[in-house]
């Protein structure tokens, strides 16, 4: 996606902003945890973060490990494979734009 041509101003600096801000809106991602719970409700924990894309989804596990996967569904089944363990998708609210 982008907001011009490439052949000269688009338009004045505040509208560009508003195209631009409307443009990263459009296109951000939507944040969600995949969420380990232990027995019937015994503990939980956040086991990682994820970043749900139109094509696919970037997840952080532990802080470190990165990993890429074809929905946030794909991560919450591999992050759950314990038989001890359920893992849950848990989107995060996100507070209304300004």
């Amino acid at each position: 996606m982008s907001v011009g041509n490439g052949m000269g101003e688009l338009c004045g600096e505040a509208e560009f902003a508003e195209l631009v801000t409307a443009m990263v809106n459009e296109a951000a991602p939507r944040l969600f945890a995949v969420v380990q719970e232990l027995g019937e409700r015994v503990d939980g924990r956040i086991a990682a973060w994820g970043m749900a894309f139109e094509d696919r989804a970037d997840v952080v596990c532990d802080g470190a490990t990165l990993l890429g996967v074809r929905s946030p569904e794909c991560a919450c089944r591999l992050l759950g494979r314990d038989p001890d363990v359920t893992a849950r998708l848990v989107w995060v609210e996100s507070p209304p734009v300004s």
